[in-house]
């Protein structure tokens, strides 16, 4: 098939709405044909032959006015949260066939936010994520944020911009849902800091599964999500008897709480059941292996850059917000409770 005169290139759009698929699965038929069922492949490489796509970015640039590169801008990549959606992104967008642009920032501030949006937006990248698990930089960036740049937000729920986040309300349910199972009367919560929506979500699901249980609800101890402060809050917590199982709101504090217990002559889960959040690749060899619930942070970032690159070839408008559930992995930390 030739093109016409006048006529516009096919671009991978194109290729997705004939063959009946998605951006990402015409991306994946391109780079990696051994991940697409057969049946899904032959259908794409119809479509591309009989539209006569070409993957040609140098044209198809100059066709579509895009620069086939998206931009992230990201603060404290320190954390094990924060990495791994980042990781999570740049797979998914370099399988869609996409370059990426990262802009980590140090300060969370207004002018840091700014500076960094307009860095990328210079460089004409097609659309923006945001990873702003802070309720400050989360501001600091929709005030940041140009009209004309399609833009996905990452863990934080940011007015009139369309986010993708795991559900941690679900999770901090399913871990203390869990622990009462068990036959513990209460759970104690080590939180994350009060302006991270993630810690408030955490809260948020420990206290609605204690409260739909007719528990009584401890007061919380407050965390840094440093294994250093789960270590303060666990001699804390050693020294009540009646504490007989925490949640720590990551598995780094929940590290901190163990070595706490064990220290104190405290058993675990013997006398007090722990668990954590995230699933950190070291969760399964801690002493002994963590209960925790578990964050699909690769489907993150698919699913962010599924939306963005949908939104990118509208044309227009916001795609549909998304929230993935987490995984409850039960490990031995915990146990029911002795009578």
């Amino acid at each position: 098939m030739s093109v016409a005169k006048g006529r516009r290139l096919p671009v991978m759009g194109d290729v997705a709405r004939l063959a009946g698929v998605s951006h990402m699965t015409v991306s994946r038929v391109l780079n990696e044909p051994e991940s697409v069922r057969p049946e899904t492949r032959e259908r794409v490489l119809l479509a591309i032959e009989q539209l006569g796509y070409r993957r040609n970015s140098a044209a198809r640039s100059l066709v579509t006015r895009r620069s086939q590169t998206l931009g992230v801008v990201c603060f404290d990549t320190t954390l094990y949260g924060p990495a791994s959606m980042l990781n999570g992104i740049e797979h998914a967008t370099e399988e869609a066939g996409y370059a990426v642009s990262v802009a980590s920032l140090r300060r969370p501030t207004a002018e840091a936010a700014t500076q960094a949006v307009q860095r990328l937006v210079d460089q004409s990248v097609d659309g923006l994520v945001l990873i702003a698990p802070q309720a400050a930089e989360a501001m600091a960036f929709v005030r940041a944020l140009p009209t004309n740049v399609p833009v996905v937000a990452v863990e934080n729920a940011l007015p009139n911009v369309t986010s993708v986040s795991v559900d941690q309300v679900l999770g901090a349910r399913m871990l203390t849902e869990h622990l009462l199972s068990l036959g513990h009367e209460t759970v104690h919560h080590v939180r994350g800091p009060s302006d991270w929506s993630e810690a408030n979500g955490r809260v948020d699901g420990w206290l609605a599964a204690l409260e739909e249980n007719g528990r009584p609800v401890p007061r919380e101890l407050v965390g840094d999500w440093s294994a250093k402060s789960g270590y303060l809050a666990g001699q804390k917590l050693a020294r009540d008897r009646r504490v007989t199982a925490v949640f720590a709101a990551n598995d780094s504090m929940a590290l901190g709480v163990l070595r706490a217990l064990h220290e104190a002559g405290v058993r675990v889960p013997e006398e007090v059941s722990v668990v954590g959040f995230d699933d950190i690749p070291e969760a399964a060899f801690m002493t002994p292996p963590l209960t925790t619930a578990s964050q699909p942070f690769r489907d993150v970032g698919r699913r962010s850059i599924e939306i963005l690159l949908a939104v990118i070839e509208a044309g227009e408008g916001r795609g549909a917000s998304s929230v993935i559930p987490p995984e409850l992995v039960i490990r031995n930390s915990t146990a029911e409770r002795r009578r």
